[in-house]
């Protein structure tokens, strides 16, 4: 594996790789890689000849009261697991690199943004769409793989890549879990043992809510519940436990395909998770 800084080296790389008709999978992560993000660099060997991993803790998808600074950052880590993952060419930019002086640019979508995540945390999916729209831009793939973990994200550029025409397929890839249902998240070392403990409780809630709602059940009787278990298994503030439309992140209405998401405070942690109806 070969890791370059400036987006001439990453562009040099991928055009070599296009004159020999070879093609190209990109998966973007922050960095503070496990077994999650593992999972999405094997599905993009399976589906392309070359891929393309990055690391870029994007300030911009920061507010000004959360973890930027402390986000964790593991390089040297990261490196050895994207070497033993097969990973070809790790793009691993510096802020500058991302947005030189006098970046003036905004990518936003409307809707599915101001919703969710995007009502709790003003701006994070403005900062989102701008530098997934950069990278997709900059090592133009074949396809990108990103994990449902973050649905509400995953539904956000799947729009951005439609609206703007980006030609490239977005892969959406289940969440990985650990063995207690738990989804692997890098803010999970944030959690004390003790809050690792009860953490499952998201999972095991939401898990519920939903399968009450396919089975005819009352939507707000179900996410109700959902609410009270995730409450009393020691989480504090509850940003929302929510059911919505698999697509469009509108309210769900009965028959229709959705996803029950939510995300609570756990400790440090902000946990976000979500499961299909």
């Amino acid at each position: 594996m070969v890791a370059v800084r400036d987006v001439d080296s990453l562009r040099r790389r991928i055009q070599a790789w296009r004159r020999e008709g070879l093609s190209v999978a990109l998966v973007p992560t922050m960095g503070a890689l496990h077994k999650g993000h593992l999972t999405l660099m094997d599905r993009a060997q399976k589906m392309a000849d070359r891929v393309v991993a990055t690391i870029f803790v994007n300030p911009k998808q920061f507010g000004p009261r959360e973890d930027f600074a402390a986000y964790p950052r593991r390089e040297t880590e990261d490196f050895e697991m994207l070497v033993a993952a097969g990973v070809h060419v790790l793009f691993a930019p510096d802020v500058p690199a991302i947005y030189p002086p006098g970046f003036a640019t905004n990518v936003g979508i409307t809707g599915l943004s101001d919703v969710l995540d995007g009502a709790h945390r003003p701006g994070h999916f403005d900062g989102v769409a701008t530098v997934v729209t950069k990278l997709l831009l900059q090592v133009l793939p074949d396809i990108a793989l990103f994990g449902e973990k973050d649905y509400q994200q995953l539904m956000i550029i799947r729009r951005l890549v439609a609206d703007l025409n980006i030609p490239v397929d977005i892969i959406g890839v289940p969440t990985v879990r650990e063995a207690d249902g738990l989804a692997m998240s890098s803010r999970n070392a944030y959690l004390s043992a003790d809050e690792r403990a009860r953490a499952p409780a998201l999972y095991k809630a939401i898990t519920a809510a939903a399968a009450q709602i396919a089975k005819g059940g009352d939507i707000a009787a179900a996410l109700a519940v959902a609410r009270d278990a995730i409450g009393q298994a020691g989480f504090g503030t509850i940003d929302y436990v929510e059911a919505r439309h698999a697509e469009t992140l509108q309210p769900l209405k009965a028959g229709e395909p959705g996803r029950v998401l939510a995300a609570a405070h756990m400790g440090r942690a902000r946990l976000i998770d979500n499961v299909t109806i």
